[in-house]
């Protein structure tokens, strides 16, 4: 007799409700706030863990045909992905053309790869991530998840990353990160550190959502046919870096951010994110990560309510300050700031 799925569903649903967890994993959002693309070569950069980041939840039942049962939950709470996968391929039994299933597919794949052990028991697997960062955002869905899923099965994350999404490995070590750390890939070897990073202008910067969600993977493609020195460029940017460290000023803080913004514009021949929307701001508006989506830094000496009213009136109501989304030294303990409030 051919299985219901949607029994199967209803079955997956009542025991990942009903079943205390027996595993918790956390991973923290990121911000790369300088280096962007010339991390990849070198640059050293200043990262920043955020407040809000990602949870994996596991629960096991004794079972005679074991299965995966996959929950996926937003910063609202609502399941936005829900799928039943099987043990031996990880093939999903609910979605087979499912952009996000197969993603999936192929990460828990490349876990059995480097643990041999993953997922050979006896039981019912229900796993339930849960985002506090709105999806669009680039804070880290995925590299959160890729360290969740590291630890849940004791690999290494940057293996992971690099056999799925690929990059730099800086939002992985943002992800168990407890500060802003400064970050460098030595060949192909991640190195950081925590480093102190608290400007005493903080009032004064400000994160904007452009709500034009990038792609790491093609961003990183477009980086690397560009034909520039990405090695003397790295220099440069990386001596900004140390600068953006050590100042306490406001406008030399502005200054390097904007020489930092020329520098990838002309090498990379983009357009300044400050020119294209908001030539007419006070401040400086400078790009994060990849350029031309997710969120950009502003700075601002004109008061929360006049900053957000100006970025409303171009079309981005979305402006989250700095100190309520970045995760800092003084905070690193204290109870992570929900959604709801970074929004306010």
């Amino acid at each position: 007799m051919k299985e219901d799925p949607t029994n199967r569903k209803a079955l997956g649903n009542y025991l990942s409700t009903h079943i205390e967890r027996d595993q918790y994993f956390y991973g923290k959002g990121k911000i790369l706030l300088s280096g962007e693309y010339f991390i990849l070569d070198g640059a050293c950069s200043i990262a920043l863990p955020t407040a809000l980041g990602q949870s994996l939840s596991v629960k096991y039942r004794r079972s005679f045909d074991p299965k995966l049962y996959w929950k996926a939950l937003d910063s609202k709470g609502n399941t936005w992905f829900e799928a039943t996968f099987e043990f031996w391929h990880f093939s999903c039994l609910d979605h087979k053309d499912n952009a996000y299933a197969k993603k999936l597919e192929h990460i828990l794949n490349m876990v059995r790869s480097q643990n041999k052990h993953f997922l050979r028991d006896g039981v019912d697997v229900f796993v339930e991530t849960k985002l506090e960062f709105p999806m669009d955002w680039g804070l880290g869905s995925s590299s959160s998840l890729i360290y969740n899923i590291a630890q849940w099965a004791y690999i290494s994350p940057f293996e992971l990353l690099s056999q799925t999404f690929g990059g730099s490995g800086y939002d992985i070590a943002c992800a168990q990160a407890v500060g802003p750390i400064i970050f460098k890939k030595v060949g192909t070897t991640p190195t950081w550190s925590q480093v102190e990073f608290n400007p005493v202008f903080k009032e004064n910067l400000y994160f904007v959502h452009l709500e034009k969600k990038q792609s790491t993977s093609e961003a990183i493609e477009f980086y690397r046919r560009a034909s520039v020195k990405k090695n003397e460029l790295a220099i440069k940017l990386t001596d900004i870096t140390k600068n953006l460290l050590k100042t306490n000023n406001l406008e030399e803080f502005e200054f390097l951010i904007a020489g930092h913004e020329k520098i990838v514009a002309n090498a990379l021949e983009m357009t300044r994110v400050k020119q294209k929307y908001f030539d007419d701001f006070w401040g400086e508006v400078k790009s994060l990560g990849a350029w031309g989506g997710d969120l950009v830094l502003a700075t601002s000496t004109r008061g929360h309510d006049q900053t957000c009213e100006y970025f409303k009136s171009k079309g981005f109501p979305e402006v989250i300050a700095f100190n309520k989304l970045v995760e800092l030294p003084e905070r690193a303990v204290s109870e992570v700031v929900k959604s709801e409030r970074v929004l306010q």
